[in-house]
């Protein structure tokens, strides 16, 4: 399969190749904002493959020795989850954020544009000019929050992890909004927080990763496949446990704020930087 380009409706570009799937936007002089696409295509047809080449290795949980691997892509992989390596953790945790990330270095590579975004499944990584803002939503099951992102901020990354996303959990929560430094970053952390909004409970069904899919990097680690009826002092007690982790995070200096959901019950975590509004509950 090759990877597809293609304009959408209202002017961003969309770009798909396998399970990469990215909607990118830029704004500014539309000379400059088609070069910077043109630029974006260009990168992107060897994102997958190279990938693919050191799979094994990027399925394999970070430890004791640094890995080295070829790939850029792999590399920000590796850079985002080894600061987490005293947990089980793999690079594929940031795998989303970390494509994001090269493709926006890619797209804005000797370009002016007042801003520009690179949406890979909801992670996002993202560029500011001084002066100008964008506005993430946060989703757990509607529009429920909003990430006001600046140019003055250090946050360069948003993404969601939680159970029911694109890949497994071994957490009980709907969503966790994560926003840091890159995408790459965001994606790694957001993992993490999602796990830890958990407990033990006889509603909560959970199977060996290795059951659902036999290619998946959690091995033989039990995930999350349905959540039944929860009293609510349970809820309160997995989004606390979400929320210490957020909070650990945030002053590890590894993440700036955020946004932990679950049956419409909401914990914040926030920075200096992070202008995070959400419905808590």
């Amino acid at each position: 399969m090759s990877a597809i380009a293609a304009r959408l409706a209202d002017g961003r570009l969309h770009l798909q190749h396998g399970p990469i799937d990215l909607v990118i936007e830029a704004f500014g002089l539309a000379a400059e904002v088609e070069q910077a696409y043109r630029q974006a295509i260009d990168r992107f047809g060897d994102i997958l493959p190279t990938l693919v080449r050191e799979l094994p290795a990027l399925r394999r949980p970070v430890a004791g020795i640094y890995p080295l691997l070829q790939g850029p892509v792999a590399r920000r992989m590796v850079e985002a989850v080894w600061p987490h390596r005293a947990v089980y953790i793999t690079p594929m945790a940031a795998v989303a954020g970390a494509v994001a990330d090269e493709m926006l270095q890619a797209l804005v590579r000797g370009r002016t544009l007042d801003k520009a975004y690179v949406n890979d499944g909801g992670d996002i990584a993202f560029h500011l000019t001084p002066g100008h803002v964008l506005a993430a939503g946060i989703f757990a099951t509607a529009l429920d929050g909003v990430a006001c992102l600046t140019h003055d901020s250090p946050i360069r990354g948003i993404a969601t992890s939680g159970r029911g996303g694109r890949s497994f959990s071994l957490g009980i929560a709907d969503s966790a909004t994560v926003l840091a430094a890159t995408a790459a970053a965001a994606d790694a952390a957001a993992t993490l927080i999602a796990n830890a909004v958990n407990l033990d409970h006889p509603a909560i069904e959970r199977r060996p990763a290795r059951d659902l899919d036999p290619d998946s990097d959690l091995g033989d680690l039990a995930v999350t496949v349905a959540v039944g009826a929860l009293p609510d002092t349970a809820i309160d007690e997995a989004l606390d446990r979400g929320l210490a982790e957020a909070r650990r995070l945030r002053l590890c200096g590894l993440i700036d704020g955020a946004a932990l959901s679950l049956r419409g019950r909401w914990r914040l975590e926030t920075g200096d930087n992070a202008l995070l509004q959400a419905r808590v509950g």
